[in-house]
């Protein structure tokens, strides 16, 4: 690996292949890239990064065929798809969490995601949901559109242009340090590095009058960034995959998983503005030196130059408080703290000894079986589920408070809840609560200070084992180290909801089977395709 000339970005992959879905063949490969003028292997979908935009529209039936082409064993050869904030009813074994709803597809063979998305629509993304291997590469948009979108006359422009995406970059693989800093942060793909070279910096072009519904993804490992647009405002309308009422800010703090919409009027001066994404003091990379953490905002008939404005200080910075649901925006059943059918807290911790996180008091360990399969196979009860300890069971159809106990370390932690969006009735920083009209989302801040508990409610109308991620926080290198855990919700009833299909029964033997594998054997495996490996519209 090695830093590349004056000239090679000019090559560098970035959001420009066709959007594809919502039937599709994925091809994860290995490959080469440096989208900070570093060249490093990375675990790509389709050979770039960050991955291609998947697309449909509301009441799609997706088909995504994913083919497991990789052979680099300096990274997981094995893989999985996780589809960030769909929630997936009567397809469970979907979800993508390795070794909660599935085993890893290994090398040279494939698997048919294969859902339906009824009645959602929004911004979500897709990454690999196996340790850390999304950190590597595989990680992209998914956008869902609504033919009806009660926003649709606050903007002109909504479409793959419009698509920005944030993360964080690193020269090593994610298999050679456990809490790795990150490098560099990217925009659709494109950043500099302290030190690097000057690679020339992502542009969002618009043009004078017209307003622009910017889709914002925080798709990185571990950051939170503070987002802000030199001398322009901008109004929220979705988060996470749900409508908002419009509200003007000139600031977002935005954490790994989350997204957001956002109008941006193109109502300024022509001339080129700093988009900005400061990462959090302790990623290693803050600041904007040498235009690091930065993009460009282009006006149509502005120079080709980079924008001289300083830092912006906020006026309007968002506050989650502030965020109300646009439609049905009532928290579900009484509103009364601990009122709930299922009232649930959960303790975050640091076992310093062993260094793991821990949710009430365990780490999680990815079980060698996963939970859904467990249940399938007749295991009903959290006693009866692996991991013991970090498997809660919930009974269908009842009102879920989960209240989430503040951690400084490392944080602010974001927490992920698969298979449903959830009512924030108590933000981080709050003490007020908001059971009337809260946002609605599947991604919230898990408080620092002492005493700043995080209440969420939801219902339990979705069976399967749900990750939390059914609490993770969506800090990969901290899901690697326990701060997980699983809810299986209606064990008894997930087998008649949840038919599985015999793909993804052959997954796990498929698995087991191939366990001891040299680099040697993956490489050729990689380039000598199975008879199992068929295009997506031979599968069925």
């Amino acid at each position: 690996m090695s830093s590349l000339s004056s000239l090679a970005w000019l090559t560098l992959p970035i959001l420009a292949n066709a959007a594809f879905g919502p039937i599709a063949d994925i091809h994860v490969v290995n490959s080469d890239i440096a989208p900070d003028g570093f060249q490093r292997p990375a675990v790509l979908v389709e050979g770039t990064y960050p991955a291609p935009l998947i697309a449909g529209n509301k009441g799609d039936h997706f088909q995504l065929n994913v083919i497991n082409e990789l052979y680099d064993t300096t990274m997981n050869t094995d893989t999985s798809i996780h589809w960030h904030g769909i929630l997936h009813h009567s397809t469970n074994y979907a979800d993508g969490a390795a070794m909660v709803t599935q085993c890893p597809i290994v090398p040279n063979e494939s698997f048919l995601y294969d859902f339906h998305v009824p009645d959602q629509a929004g911004t979500y993304w897709y990454h690999s949901h196996l340790h850390a291997q999304y950190c590597d590469g595989l990680r992209g948009p998914f956008i869902v559109y609504d033919p009806e979108d009660p926003h649709k006359d606050l903007y002109d422009v909504d479409d793959e242009s419009t698509i920005l995406t944030i993360g964080d970059w690193y020269h090593t693989p994610s298999t050679e340090a456990s809490v790795p800093v990150a490098d560099s942060t990217l925009f659709n793909g494109i950043g500099r590095y302290a030190g690097g070279p000057q690679v020339p910096l992502y542009v969002f072009n618009v043009e004078f009058g017209k307003r622009y519904r910017l889709r914002l993804i925080n798709i990185g490992c571990d950051p939170y960034y503070n987002f802000t647009i030199a001398g322009h405002n901008f109004t929220i309308i979705e988060a996470d995959g749900e409508n908002t009422r419009p509200h003007k800010v000139d600031f977002i703090q935005i954490l790994a998983g989350q997204r957001y919409s956002i109008i941006l009027d193109a109502n300024q001066e022509i001339d080129n503005y700093w988009i900005r994404a400061n990462p959090n003091p302790d990623s290693g990379i803050p600041g904007f030196v040498d235009g690091i953490n930065s993009a460009i905002l282009r006006y149509q008939g502005a120079p080709d130059a980079e924008p001289t404005q300083g830092e912006v200080v906020p006026a309007k910075p968002l506050h989650e408080t502030r965020l109300h649901a646009l439609e049905n925006p009532s928290a579900p059943g009484i509103h009364v703290p601990g009122a709930a059918d299922i009232n649930i807290q959960l303790d975050f911790g640091l076992d310093f000894a062993n260094g793991v996180f821990t949710v009430n008091g365990l780490p999680f360990a990815s079980p060698d079986v996963p939970v859904l399969l467990q249940i399938l196979s007749g295991a009903q009860t959290a006693q009866d589920i692996l991991p013991p300890g970090s498997v809660f069971t919930l009974e269908p159809n009842k009102v879920v408070e989960l209240t989430l106990t503040p951690l400084a370390l490392g944080g602010p932690h974001p927490i992920h809840l698969h298979g449903h969006t959830f009512s924030v009735v108590k933000s981080a920083g709050s003490n007020s609560w908001n059971w009337h009209n809260p946002v609605r989302r599947d991604t919230v801040m898990l408080g620092v200070e002492d005493g700043d508990n995080v209440v969420i409610r939801f219902v339990t109308d979705n069976p399967g084992p749900w990750h939390h991620s059914t609490a993770i926080s969506h800090i990969d290198w901290h899901l690697e180290i326990g701060f997980a855990a699983v809810f299986a919700e209606d064990p008894l009833g997930t087998a008649a909801a949840n038919p599985v299909t015999p793909e993804w029964s052959d997954l796990c033997p498929l698995y087991n089977a191939t366990q001891s594998r040299t680099p040697a054997l993956l490489k050729t495996l990689a380039k000598s395709p199975s008879h199992r490996i068929l295009p997506v519209h031979l599968r069925r």
